[in-house]
């Protein structure tokens, strides 16, 4: 790992954090305490070095916080040859690090400073070096929560953006040793809606309470009965400004949530393969850009699906016709047995998706003849016990021939229908002589299919049988040799056509 980039990001951290605390503390809690208050120079210098005191003790805290959340970090970068543990430990945690700062600051920060300081400016109000009224102490402590709230926010974007290269170059290492790549894989640490919901709501209502708060402290100084008056209606403005704060900012996060909220439903049915979702094109501002762009991705990414099931149906179309081509006789053996068993698929109620698997289960059914020799498989006469023996070996053999295409995923539906499309619901098929509905659905319907065009096609020994004759053997055959909730459906079917 590249020291640099550790010590670029530590820089970049220091950095950001003497930004969020010159705006925050130094800028808005300084101006707001040595120009609010009309106090005289000696105790404003008090003042200054109790600010000044805290402020060492709240670094201390701070710091001592700052190794622990860290430490995962340091370690990966100090070691030669991290393991992949560490690397993912340490990429978590610089993910974590703008939530881990807003933690920091809301927690030693914030009471590293504030407790010191509350406790020495009541001991010396109580020992008369400061001549403010025990109530400003409070105030103070309020103060001190909203400036604390608004240096976090400042650090959280800060630290945001800080840590965009440590993790580019923490993945990149990680994917040349290892060969994959690390991401959060969908993971949420902050969600935008609570992000945007407490940046809008701290933004709005910041101003205006340390306003009142400024200005409660003036006036108390100058009348008191003026001071308690305001103070009533001060508290129904901010009232007021926080109820419309958090309107505005639950609008707000609600208004940038939906469209995420569309996009990520529509990425979702994509994976899980459905192509003709379209992400709600509702927007006018820069979410049209990305719902259109997305869209647009979507419908090349539909085109390349049809052109690839077009290539796959082809090639299975093609085998199919390549291991037809052995045998004149049975020519077109595999298409009409396709084309049935999608029908039955149909008359079952199949989804289109499953007649898909149908159909190239069926176009296949046959490929394991391709290891039968031809003296076996062309052999116009009766086989011997040997030949037969040999060819109920075509199923197992089919298998094993699918198994070679890589990646497996892209077949190993279809296997079921290869391997089961002679076996009988009576468990006298084979290979494996299951019964009744142990028989993988496909194979069930392949072999109503398959029987019922063998019956029907001519063969060098023999004239095939006409379509009644063999529909009347395969209802004679259900419940023994085939399903008997399919064979009626495709029965009914066929003598309907007549």
């Amino acid at each position: 790992m590249k020291p640099d980039v550790y010590r670029m990001f530590l820089k970049q951290l220091i950095r950001n954090y003497l930004i969020g605390s010159g705006a925050a503390v130094l800028g808005v809690g300084s101006i707001l305490i040595f120009t609010t208050l009309d106090v005289p120079v000696k105790e404003l210098l008090r003042l200054a070095s109790i600010l000044i005191g805290s402020l060492i003790i709240m670094a201390a805290a701070e710091l001592l916080l700052f190794r622990r959340h860290i430490a995962p970090i340091r370690s990966l970068f100090q070691e030669a040859f991290p393991t992949p543990e560490m690397m993912k430990a340490a990429y978590y945690r610089v993910h974590k690090f703008p939530l881990l700062a807003v933690r920091r600051i809301l927690g030693p920060h914030l009471l590293g400073l504030s407790i010191p300081s509350i406790t020495v400016s009541l001991l010396m109000i109580h020992a008369g070096a400061l001549s403010v009224p025990y109530y400003y102490v409070g105030l103070a402590c309020m103060g001190a929560v909203l400036i604390a709230s608004l240096h976090a926010m400042i650090e959280f974007f800060l630290t945001n953006q800080a840590i965009r290269p440590l993790l580019m170059h923490i993945q990149q290492t990680y994917a040349s040793r290892f060969a994959t790549d690390l991401m959060l894989n969908g993971k949420v640490l902050v969600p935008i809606q609570r992000k945007f919901q407490w940046s809008a709501f701290l933004l709005g209502t910041f101003p205006i309470l340390i306003f009142s708060m400024a200005t409660q402290i003036r006036l108390g100084a100058h009348a008191e009965q003026a001071a308690a008056d305001y103070s009533r209606w001060a508290a129904v403005v901010v009232v007021m400004c926080i109820l419309f704060s958090s309107l505005g900012a639950w609008l707000l996060a609600r208004d940038i949530v939906h469209p995420i909220q569309g996009l990520f439903q529509a990425q979702q049915n994509v994976r899980d393969g459905d192509f003709s979702t379209q992400a709600p094109d509702l927007y006018a501002d820069e979410f049209s850009r990305l719902v259109s762009g997305f869209n647009h991705m979507l419908e090349g990414l539909q085109i390349r699906e049809r052109m690839n099931k077009q290539l796959i149906q082809s090639y299975f179309t093609t085998l199919a016709a390549a291991l037809d081509a052995r045998d004149p006789y049975t020519a077109g053996h595999s298409l009409r047995v396709a084309d049935f068993s999608v029908r039955i698929g149909r008359l079952f109620s199949l989804s289109e998706k499953e007649l898909d698997v149908i159909r190239r289960s069926a176009l296949l059914h046959d490929i394991g003849k391709i290891g039968i020799r031809d003296t076996v498989l062309l052999k116009e006469g009766r086989l011997t016990d040997e030949e037969f023996t040999a060819i109920k070996q075509h199923p197992v053999l089919g298998v094993n021939i699918l198994k070679q295409i890589d990646p497996a995923e892209a077949v190993a539906d279809i296997l079921p229908g290869v391997r089961s499309h002679h076996e009988q619901y009576n468990g006298g098929g084979y290979p494996d002589g299951l019964a009744g509905e142990d028989i993988p659905l496909l194979g069930r319907i392949i072999a109503i299919a398959d029987a019922y065009d063998a019956m029907t096609s001519d063969r060098p020994y023999r004239k095939g049988m006409n379509r009644e004759k063999a529909l009347s053997i395969l209802e004679e055959g259900q419940g023994l040799q085939w399903d008997p909730k399919l064979v009626p459906l495709f029965v009914r079917a066929m003598r309907e056509e007549v």
